[in-house]
């Protein structure tokens, strides 16, 4: 069995016969129209309005759907060595909490610090992809070197993070936050952030040696290791880099919300998890791209703000979206399947 494996061919973009295979993502992105299509049609059949011919509801289902799609390119590059985090939503509450508190503002009557108010933007940013950053790092090195399972690893920090989150201001929101802070969730920044890291991590996945490790020790381990890898340092980078991003989406998530709240971020690891699988990343590790993953996240996207649009229950919402992520992990079993024979 040759188990050489490159970037392109983990991702998808290997040949058969001389043939070049066609994009992976191109199936993806029929399916996103074909979603779109539907609720155009169920629209106005029930609704008498187009679901696609509205701006505004467009810009919104975009705006809501970045801060996963930041938080979704992290753990696709972790789901890709063959791990999981389950932390990243706790890890989006507790860097919103503890950076919103270095940036509020002098005139806010309840500041937390009055001492540390009004601090240039650049110091509760900083001060946020550390937290998240130091977070990836603890879940990276007990997976690499006490060889946890990634899925307790993580669960651990998604309960210690959700904890750290609530007990840093006993569970009260924190307001009053800078102007200068406020800006990077205003306006089209949130999509601009997601699409600037998705293009950062498409290139590092797919032409440098950063991706190739990481393709290859999704797909072989031992393999991976006899070729000279250096595993367990580069799971650390990875859920360093997880991390680091989830602490990116706090930033967003308190700057566009203009307030932080220790219930910020709960259930987005399994949002970002389905966005990389509904984007034909494998659980089973080493296939997936970031490309997959934006369309995954937008479908996410389409289907929440079409369901509103429909006027269809939250709770239907929930069903119908569980049942979508175990479609897409049975399909990604039968390619595996597939592919083996």
């Amino acid at each position: 069995m040759n188990t050489n494996v490159t970037a392109n061919d983990a991702a998808g973009h290997g040949t058969a016969h001389g043939r070049r295979k066609l994009p992976p993502e191109l199936n993806i992105f029929l399916v996103l129209i074909g979603i779109a299509l539907v609720f155009e049609v169920l629209g106005w059949l029930f609704v008498g309005q187009s679901f696609l011919m509205n701006p505004q509801r467009l810009t919104i289902m975009i705006l809501q759907v970045s801060v996963i799609g930041i938080i979704a390119i992290g753990v696709t590059q972790v789901i890709i060595t063959g791990g999981i985090d389950l932390s990243s939503g706790s890890v989006v509450g507790m860097t919103a909490m503890i950076a919103a508190g270095f940036a509020q503002s002098s005139t806010w009557s309840r500041v937390m610090y009055p001492a540390l108010a009004d601090l240039p933007a650049i110091v509760p940013i900083a001060i946020g992809l550390l937290i998240g950053l130091v977070a990836g790092l603890i879940n990276g090195a007990l997976i690499a070197y006490t060889r946890i399972p990634p899925f307790i690893a993580t669960l651990g920090m998604m309960v210690s993070a959700r904890g750290v989150s609530k007990w840093y201001t006993k569970g009260q929101p924190v307001s009053g936050l800078t102007d200068q802070f406020t800006f990077i969730g205003s306006g089209i920044w949130p999509v601009v952030i997601f699409l600037a890291v998705a293009v950062i991590f498409h290139i590092a996945l797919r032409y440098t040696r950063y991706g190739k490790f990481t393709y290859a020790i999704g797909a072989n381990v031992q393999a991976a290791r006899v070729s000279g890898i250096n595993v367990e340092a580069h799971l650390v980078k990875v859920y360093a880099i997880a991390g680091a991003l989830a602490g990116l989406a706090g930033l967003v998530t308190a700057a566009r919300a203009q307030t932080a709240q220790a219930g910020m971020g709960v259930m987005y690891e399994l949002d970002a998890i389905a966005a990389a699988v509904i984007g034909g990343t494998s659980l089973a590790g080493g296939v997936g791209r970031i490309t997959g993953t934006v369309i995954g996240t937008v479908i996410l996207g389409v289907m929440t703000s079409g369901f509103t649009f429909l006027r269809v229950d939250a709770y239907y919402q929930e069903i119908i979206k569980g049942a979508i992520i175990v479609a897409a992990v049975v399909t990604d079993v039968y390619r595996q399947k597939k592919r083996k024979t």
